[in-house]
C-alpha cells in the first residue's frame, strides 16, 4: 500500500507541474482510476502507464536519447573531418598567397601614380564580386555581400553592374539586384585559384559589352587564422587612365601598349583577390568546423548525462514493479 500511495503521489504531482489549470480535472480522474485499481493490476500497467505520459507530455524516453546521441557523434566525426580537410587546404593557400600579393600590389600602386580616385560624375560603374561555390564558412559571403549591398544604396545614381564569382555571392545578390546582374562564374573555390582562371574571368569582363568607367572588386582579405577584412580594390578603364593628367608622363605609351597592360592588370588584381579571398575562406571554415566539434563534444556530455539518468529512472521504476508484484504474490 505505501508503494502504491507513493507511485500515484509521483503520478499526481507530475500531471500537476505538466498541464494547465484548465486541464487538471481530466487529470485527476486519471490519477483516482490508477488509485482505485487493485494491487495486482496496477503493477501490471504502471509502467505502461508512464511511458504513455511521457510520450503525451513530449518527455524523450530512452531509445530517443540514444538515438540523438549517435546522431551527434556521426556529426561531431564529420566536422572534425572537415577541420582537417579545411587546415590542409589552409596551409597551402596561405603557402601561395605570399607570391601572390605583388601582382595586386604592383596594380594599385599604377593607379596611385596616376592619382586617380573614384568620383561619383562617372555613370556605368562595375562591381566584381569574389566568392566561391561553398558555404560551411562563418560570414565569409553574407558579409561581403552586406558591403556590397550598402555600396549599390549609395550609388543608385548610377548605372552598377555586378560580376559575381562563386555562387554564393551570386545567390544573395541576384535574389536582391536581378537587374543589375552582368555576369556569373560558376565552379571556383573546389581548386585552388590560378593564374589562367583570373585570365579568363578579366577576358570575359573586357568582352562581356559592358564599357565601364570605374568600379571596385570586392574580396576578403586574410590577416590572420581568426581574421579577415571585407575589402574593394579600385577599377578603372582605359579612357579614364588616358584622361587623367599625369598620363601624360608616359608619352611613349601607345593605344596598344595600354590595351595590354590595362588587361593584365586586371587580371592581376583578379588574381590576387582570388588568393585572399581563398585562404579567408579556408580559415573561416577551420574555425567553423572547430567551433562545430566543440559544440558537438558539449552536446554529448550533456545528452549523455540525461541517458544516464533516465537509465536510472528506469531501472528504478521497474524495481518498484518487482517489489510491488513481490508484495501483491
Amino acid at each position: 500500500l505505501l508503494a502504491q500511495f507513493t507511485c500515484v503521489r509521483w503520478l499526481f504531482a507530475l500531471s500537476f507541474l505538466r498541464n494547465k489549470a484548465s486541464n487538471l480535472s481530466s487529470h485527476y480522474l486519471c490519477v483516482g482510476l490508477i488509485a482505485m485499481l487493485p494491487i495486482s493490476s496496477y503493477s501490471c500497467r504502471l509502467g505502461s502507464a508512464v511511458v504513455c505520459y511521457q510520450r503525451k507530455c513530449g518527455f524523450a524516453t530512452l531509445k530517443d536519447i540514444s538515438v540523438r546521441l549517435k546522431s551527434v557523434k556521426n556529426i561531431q566525426k564529420i566536422t572534425q573531418s572537415m577541420k582537417m580537410v579545411a587546415a590542409a587546404k589552409y596551409h597551402r593557400a596561405e603557402r601561395d598567397l605570399r607570391p601572390a600579393r605583388p601582382y595586386g600590389e604592383g596594380a594599385s600602386v599604377f593607379f596611385d601614380c596616376l592619382k586617380l580616385e573614384e568620383t561619383p560624375k562617372k555613370a556605368e560603374h562595375l562591381m566584381v564580386v569574389i566568392s566561391s561555390d561553398r558555404g560551411l564558412c562563418g560570414a565569409v559571403h553574407s558579409g561581403l555581400a552586406k558591403m556590397v549591398k550598402q555600396d549599390i544604396k549609395e550609388l543608385e545614381n548610377l548605372n552598377v553592374r555586378l560580376v559575381c564569382i562563386g555562387d554564393k555571392s551570386k545567390i544573395i545578390l541576384a535574389r536582391a539586384f536581378p537587374d543589375k546582374m552582368l555576369m556569373s562564374v560558376s565552379d571556383i573555390g573546389k581548386k585552388p585559384p590560378t593564374f589562367q582562371d583570373a585570365r579568363s574571368i578579366a577576358t570575359e569582363i573586357l568582352n562581356s559589352g559592358y564599357n565601364f568607367d570605374q568600379g571596385s572588386i570586392y574580396f576578403n582579405r586574410f590577416k590572420s587564422v581568426v581574421s579577415y577584412v571585407p575589402t574593394r580594390l579600385p577599377l578603372f578603364s582605359r579612357s579614364v587612365i588616358m584622361e587623367t593628367p599625369q598620363f601624360s608622363v608616359y608619352d611613349s605609351v601607345d593605344e596598344n601598349t595600354l590595351e595590354s597592360f590595362h588587361e593584365y592588370s586586371l587580371t592581376s588584381m583578379i588574381y590576387y583577390a582570388l588568393k585572399e579571398n581563398a585562404c579567408s575562406e579556408q580559415s573561416s571554415r577551420m574555425t567553423a568546423m572547430d567551433g562545430a566539434s566543440k559544440n558537438a563534444g558539449e552536446m554529448i556530455g550533456t545528452l549523455s548525462l540525461v541517458r544516464n539518468r533516465t537509465r536510472q529512472a528506469v531501472i528504478t521504476r521497474e524495481l518498484i514493479d518487482i517489489v510491488i508484484g513481490a508484495s501483491a504474490l
